[in-house]
């Protein structure tokens, strides 16, 4: 039998709440831990609890699930995020998976969904809701094209790719070693390493190809 599986959930709506609670209680692999109401309770919970998933809202107070996103990235333990939201517009799905969701759940879905969702992101897949299945497809799409035209990205280490990321979202070396809690010396030798590895030549080809890339990375 598998291991349990831990669950927070965030959300400001009570009966939303509720009723994802009935549902994924009838699933016995999964155990909600926790709830908030706005992203700061969310935050704080998570600190506390470290669930090993979190169902996030979009549309939160006090935090929205996008901001929310943002610093489950600088927690010190992994957390696995789906998304829980009503939008269905292509760059706000983008915007989500780019800042680490694994999951894009749409609210009309979620009864039928967030198990599957759940179980897939526990495996270590992705899942997208099926009425975004064609925004799915174009990214990954466009992953596949990134990797047939630079396949040396494969060998970049984890902090590489992160810091490459970071680039991409218009950090600089500075505020990269900040966030990180790195020299900027060390932050460096990472960009140095990353150009050699996808041969790039110079500052500002690291820099463009980041930009153009950085959703995808």
């Amino acid at each position: 039998m598998k291991p349990e599986v831990t669950v927070l959930i965030a959300d400001d709506h009570p009966l939303l709440r509720r009723g994802l609670r009935d549902v994924i209680g009838e699933n016995s692999r999964f155990k909600i831990i926790g709830e908030a109401s706005d992203g700061q309770e969310a935050l704080r919970l998570l600190a506390s609890l470290k669930p090993q998933i979190a169902i996030v809202d979009i549309d939160m107070p006090r935090c929205n699930g996008l901001e929310t996103l943002r610093e489950i990235r600088q927690l010190p333990f992994p957390v696995k995020v789906v998304i829980l939201t009503m939008y269905k517009e292509e760059d706000m799905f983008n915007t989500a998976m780019d800042l680490g969701a694994k999951a894009y759940v749409l609210k009309e879905n979620a009864a039928n969904e967030i198990v599957s969702a759940l179980e897939k992101v526990d495996g270590g897949e992705a899942f997208v809701s099926t009425l975004m299945l064609e925004a799915g497809q174009r990214r990954s799409e466009r992953v596949r094209e990134l990797l047939l035209s630079k396949p040396q990205i494969e060998s970049l280490t984890p902090a590489e790719r992160r810091i490459l990321k970071l680039i991409g979202e218009d950090y600089t070396s500075k505020e990269i070693a900040d966030r990180l809690k790195l020299s900027v010396r060390t932050v460096d030798n990472h960009r140095q390493h990353i150009c050699n590895k996808l041969q790039l030549h110079g500052t500002h080809s690291l820099l463009k190809f980041a930009f153009d890339n950085s959703a995808y990375l």
